[in-house]
Order: C-alpha cells, then sequence, then structure tokens
C-alpha cells in the first residue's frame, strides 16, 4: 500500500475491519516521508500491521530500482521509529518454521531456543544429538515478511512490466482493469518470482505478453479456494483476500490505477486449510 496515498487506501480496506487510529496514521505518514527521503528509495510502502502480544510491529518497504528484487523491510513499534530487518535466506525461513512456534511475543530481541534432535548415521547406529537451535524474533518477523510477500502478494495484470533489462517496474500507461475482467481471479498474479509459469507448455505461452505475462496467476494455485474475490463500497471496488494467511488484504479500483495490499495479522499460515476446503 504505498505511502502516498495511505489514508484512502486505508479506506478501502476498512471493511474487513482492518483500521489504524487517526494517531497512527499522523504518525505514519509523517515518519515514511522521513524514511523514504533517509534511505533514497524510489517508493514507500505501508506492508501492514503483526499483532503481538505485548506489542505490534508495523512494517514498511522501500523499493529501489526493482520492485520484486530490490526491496527492504523495516519494523517499527510506534509507527516513528523504523529499523532494518535482516536480510531473509532461505535457510532462515527453513529454521524458523523448524523452531519458532506460536504468536508473536512483541519483543524484537527474544530468542526461541527449543532443542533440536538431529540423528546422525543410519541404521542401529544412528546417534541422537541435541542442538540448540536459537531463533530471534526479529529473525521470525523478516522470514514471516519474507513469507507472505512469496505466496500470497497481489497485483493486476499489467501493474507492472519487465524492461528489457529485467528489471520489474511500475507501468506508467496502466489504467486499471474494466469490471469484467476485475471479477476474474485470473487477471490477478502473484508479486514475486514466477514458478508455475515456467512448466506451461509452449502453447500456453503463445497468447501471453512476456512484458507483463511474467507472474504466476492466481487461478494457477495448486491449492484452490484459497482466495476470496468480492466487489465492495457499492460494487466500486474490488476485494481479494486470501484464506491461507488470514489478515491479507489487496483490493483494486476498475477503471483506476489504484491498487495495493496490506496484511494485518498474526503472522500465523492456516496450515490447516485443505482440509476446511
Amino acid at each position: 500500500m504505498d505511502a502516498s496515498s495511505l489514508f484512502s487506501s486505508l479506506d478501502l480496506v476498512c471493511g474487513n475491519g482492518l483500521s489504524l487510529s487517526s494517531e497512527q496514521r499522523a504518525a505514519l505518514q509523517t515518519s515514511m516521508i522521513i524514511l523514504k527521503s533517509h534511505y533514497r528509495f524510489n517508493r514507500v510502502l505501508l506492508w501492514g500491521k503483526i499483532l503481538g502480544i505485548k506489542h505490534d510491529y508495523f512494517i514498511a518497504q522501500g523499493v529501489g530500482e526493482d520492485e520484486i528484487k530490490d526491496k527492504k523491510c523495516l519494523y517499527s513499534m510506534n509507527c516513528m521509529d523504523w529499523h532494518l530487518l535482516p536480510q531473509v535466506t532461505e535457510a532462515m525461513v527453513a529454521n524458523v518454521a523448524a523452531v519458532a512456534k506460536g504468536r508473536f511475543l512483541g519483543d524484537p530481541s527474544h530468542q526461541y531456543d527449543p532443542a533440536e534432535i538431529r540423528r546422525q548415521g543410519g541404521g542401529d547406529a544412528a546417534v541422537g544429538e541435541n542442538v540448540m537451535m536459537k531463533v530471534s524474533e526479529e529473525n521470525r518477523l523478516a522470514a514471516t515478511v519474507f513469507t507472505i510477500d512469496k505466496e500470497v502478494a497481489v497485483v493486476p495484470r499489467g501493474a507492472y512490466i519487465r524492461s528489457p533489462h529485467g528489471n520489474v517496474q511500475t507501468n506508467p500507461s496502466f489504467q486499471g482493469l474494466n469490471p469484467t475482467e476485475a471479477a476474474k481471479l485470473n487477471n490477478y498474479m502473484h508479486f514475486s518470482e514466477a514458478k508455475t509459469l515456467k512448466k506451461k507448455s509452449i502453447l500456453e505461452m503463445a497468447d501471453l505478453n512476456p512484458a507483463i505475462d511474467f507472474l504466476d496467476v492466481l487461478s494457477d494455485d495448486v491449492l484452490k479456494g484459497s482466495w476470496s474475490l468480492q466487489f465492495e463500497h457499492g460494487s466500486k471496488v474490488c476485494v481479494i483476500r486470501s484464506l491461507l494467511w488470514f489478515g491479507l488484504t489487496f483490493y483494486h479500483v476498475p477503471g483506476t490505477s489504484q491498487h495495493g495490499y496490506i496484511y494485518m495479522g498474526d503472522g500465523l499460515k492456516t496450515l490447516d486449510l485443505p482440509f476446511m476446503l
């Protein structure tokens, strides 16, 4: 959700109970302008809020030349003071998933350090060894934001283009989907590196435009039924919600370039969703 249109964007997703107090809005509007200037970002986005037991984490993202790869995440406890989140690796994500369970505490310095039993050797020669795997809540926060973006960040088709140099940038000629297009899930894409697109046949790729069709389409998700699409505000705004990461809400105003997403939740994935559908 672009910081330059924060107030109007929040009003478009308030139907799901996603809201911030007037004090938080005012603080965010001021601090994110300073954030953009201090780090020299091209754009600053309000990613959302992860609820903690003691304190909540407000998350912002700064974007550089490439909208997908050149992105930094920051967190704040008071909407004014921002701290960079550590860079995320696949090993960190796996480590966090194995160790950190339950709700966020709201303390970045908190350490999750349960013992994990690793088996060395094979068969009867296997030996159990207690290994302490410590994970800070700050690292868990970074891994959670990374995973949510990777799995459920959404953009409308045509909103971004890939330049001949490979950079992903906003499409200045994007004027929004028309109401008919906006009602179809196959006109929305995952805003992360494509996976299923690479598996499509040449025949399936024939009608695609490489400049805008370089992302995976939501309708191609293996887990069917994990998205809820509906029109709100008198059928003027298309709202898509993720059931996999409950709290992720995307909005788009058909016929305009207005679109964005925000996450407000406890940072826990709905692992039993396949059994609920």
